[in-house]
């Protein structure tokens, strides 16, 4: 095996080659965990067994490559290296087990599947059935039988290669909570013999509407983040982002994947923008569109026309994506095309029932149609009660009331808004405006 020949210094654990070496460690393991913990996980059928697995492997990593330098094909060491624990530990089991006859197959299609060459073992890795080991994967750790917050850890542990601490920091939560969630979501899926598997046509539309579910949730977290002293998690949306495009590779023929990819990648474009130099919020209609990433913008319009050309009726992201284009595609706030964005949103609304999309509708029906109009709106919907709690409702109804001239009305309106929402950055933004209102509305 050919590698990278270490440095004289390379073995110290804390010299400049060593800590170099351990950098470059961690950004194969982040590229490569998916495909290795995959991989495993075919052979043993558990998805917990499959991590503890390729953690040995890393372990292994660690261990040996600051001395015999990073080998050629780092994946390709990590699947096998992962393989051989893999066909020990079914070795042990078959010493303890009565089941000789099904295991001696087991470790036949093991040997068959385990290459002695690093650089075949990497063209193996990368054959079709790589694949479908990631798709199985994802519609694992999606599993609808676990919670939310349970499906979400363990996706960005398998398939994002993040450790317990990251996704604790990315979430606000002790590490000990993430560490319990990923622990009892491995053992739910253990218990109930989840197969791993991509299920069948039957089951499969309902699966995949809870891995775009759990996808889009970590981009949304990034994207706006619920609480904390940061507006934005960029973190969090390049994670998602990655795991979108896996997914819509993986399932070319699904509209509403790609449909996701196009809205992630088109928000996205906007994440440079939407905070100021001190980090304070910048809303949409008052952001530098220059700061706008074209590269993205570009992909995600891309995205959205492999969504339509899929044919049929557009699903919800496909349709939240063609709205992000709207944004996208003019070039000064100005330009907005509202009355599209409106019917969009008429579209979505019947696609997806929502009182959050309701809410989102009446801010284009006030840019199209007038303040009033929306008003009227988000008080019906503030009379419902279905959003007591969502901040946004007194926030947009403030901004109605303040281009209405209702300023008094406006300012309670926005000082409700700022205790409600646990982000630090939104309370200032919300409080700022506030303050307008008492000084008689914006100069």
């Amino acid at each position: 095996m050919r590698g990278n020949k270490p440095s004289a210094d390379a073995g110290a654990p804390d010299s400049p080659a060593a800590l170099a070496t351990h950098r470059a460690i961690e950004a194969v393991w982040r590229i490569e965990a998916a495909s290795v913990i995959a991989g495993v996980a075919r052979l043993v059928r558990d998805v917990g067994l499959a991590e503890e697995l390729a953690q040995d492997a890393l372990v292994a990593a660690l261990e040996r490559w600051p001395a015999s330098g990073v080998p050629d094909n780092p994946g390709a060491w990590l699947m096998t290296t992962a393989k051989n624990r893999a066909r020990d530990r079914l070795r042990l089991d078959a010493l303890h087990s009565r089941k000789h006859e099904q295991i001696g197959h087991e470790l036949q299609a093991l040997e068959a599947d385990v290459e002695p060459d690093f650089v075949d073992a990497l063209d193996a890795a990368r054959q079709d059935d790589i694949g479908d080991d990631l798709l199985r994967l994802i519609f694992t750790a999606c599993h609808p039988l676990l919670s939310t917050e349970a499906r979400v850890a363990l996706t960005l542990r398998l398939l994002g290669g993040l450790s317990t601490a990251e996704i604790a920091r990315a979430f606000l939560a002790s590490e000990s909570t993430i560490a319990q969630r990923i622990v009892r979501a491995k053992r739910s899926l253990s218990a109930a013999r989840v197969p791993f598997e991509v299920p069948g046509p039957g089951e499969r539309a309902a699966r995949l509407a809870s891995v775009l579910e759990v996808i889009y949730l970590i981009f949304n977290e990034g994207y706006s983040a619920t609480s904390g002293e940061n507006w934005t998690r960029p973190a969090l949306c390049d994670e998602a982002l990655r795991l979108g495009r896996i997914l819509a590779q993986l399932a070319l023929g699904d509209s509403e994947a790609h449909g996701l990819v196009a809205l992630m990648e088109l928000q996205a474009s906007r994440l440079a923008a939407r905070a100021d130099a001190q980090g304070r919020p910048v809303l949409l209609m008052d952001q530098d569109r220059a700061r706008w990433d074209l590269l993205l913008i570009r992909r995600g319009l891309a995205a959205l026309a492999r969504a339509e050309s899929l044919g049929g009726a557009l699903g919800p992201y496909a349709l939240q994506a063609a709205l992000a284009a709207c944004h996208a595609r003019a070039r000064r706030a100005e330009d907005t095309d509202w009355p599209r964005i409106v019917a969009l949103y008429d579209a979505l609304v019947q696609a997806m029932p929502s009182p959050v999309a309701e809410l989102n509708r009446a801010v284009a029906v006030g840019m199209a149609f007038g303040p009033q109009a929306a008003l009227d709106l988000v008080d019906a919907l503030e009379a419902e009660g279905a959003l007591a709690n969502y901040h946004w409702l007194p926030s947009v109804r403030g901004d109605l009331l303040a281009k209405l001239g209702r300023h008094a009305e406006a300012r309670e309106a926005f000082e409700r808004a700022a205790g409600m929402t646990r982000n630090a950055r939104e309370r200032e933004l919300l409080l700022a405006r506030a303050a307008q209102m008492r000084d008689g509305g914006p100069a």
